[in-house]
């Protein structure tokens, strides 16, 4: 791949991730708000609806931050911060799992299991697309 062509492939990584964590903020807000309940766990000691709503909001402000955000180094902090969010809200999934909840037609344990292996591919998109290549 020519040099040229990994700054714009990074480009198109980074708007379409913030496009992703848009359409899922909105999801949360709106008519997938059920389906993903099923992903908060059940230790969790808030309303399940709670948390469905303040990570929508988290995934809308990270998607515009994600939009809006090209400069060096704010652009890799926002890359690590997008990555800890997706660490962060990796226990919903692990509780989905354990807890054979359905969501997203998640509805087997094979189901289940594959999304989990999702979560380290969205943490490398936020890294890579985010990554400072002056370096």
């Amino acid at each position: 791949m020519s040099r040229s062509a990994k700054p714009v492939l990074q480009a198109i990584g980074q708007v379409s991730l913030g496009a992703v964590l848009l359409s899922a903020g909105v999801g949360h807000l709106t008519t997938k708000r059920r389906e993903f309940r099923a992903q908060v766990p059940s230790w969790v000691p808030v309303d399940l609806d709670t948390v469905v709503v303040v990570s929508g909001l988290a995934e809308l402000a990270l998607g515009s931050a994600l939009l809006a955000t090209w400069r060096q180094p704010a652009r890799r902090l926002l890359g690590r911060a997008v990555a800890g969010f997706f660490v962060g809200v990796f226990p919903g999934n692990i509780a989905q799992y354990v807890e054979r909840r359905d969501g997203f037609g998640l509805d087997t344990d094979r189901k289940r299991a594959l999304r989990l292996l999702g979560q380290p591919a969205l943490v490398a998109w936020a890294l890579s697309a985010t990554r400072d290549r002056s370096r």
